[in-house]
């Protein structure tokens, strides 16, 4: 008996979110995107194979843009704001749902922008699934 007692903290421990992992931005991915992208997020979800073109890899949009992540053009593609001609139909345009209040972001100072909470999570958790 003493031994579960001692077991316990460890177990409950295990349930207790990652302060530093983006909770919100992966639900927000596994709720609107994995369907297509897959929950790897590498373009392989139960979805993907009647699409063309295929879902992309959202693992290393960063190094097919050679280096940093690209925020605002993740968030322009994710809100539909600016996609080409490679994109696919099939991905919907998530500025027309709602995105949740806006918070403001300043990479400026002095200058603030209003993105959508579930916007911003999902390019924060985009961001920390980069490979190289």
């Amino acid at each position: 008996m003493r031994r579960l007692i001692l077991l316990a903290p460890l177990a409950l421990m295990a349930c207790v979110p990652d302060p530093h992992e983006d909770v919100s931005g992966r639900n927000a991915f596994l709720e609107s995107c994995a369907g297509c992208h897959g929950v790897d997020a590498k373009g392989t979800g139960a979805m993907a194979a009647g699409l063309d073109p295929r879902p992309a890899d959202l693992t290393t949009i960063a190094a097919r843009h050679g280096g940093p992540f690209p925020r605002d053009y993740v968030m322009s593609v994710i809100d539909g704001f600016a996609r080409g001609a490679h994109f696919s139909p099939a991905m919907p345009e998530f500025g027309a749902t709602d995105m949740g209040d806006t918070v403001i972001v300043e990479e400026t100072p002095g200058v603030g922008t209003p993105i959508p909470e579930r916007l911003l999570a999902l390019a924060d958790y985009l961001e920390s699934i980069q490979e190289p």
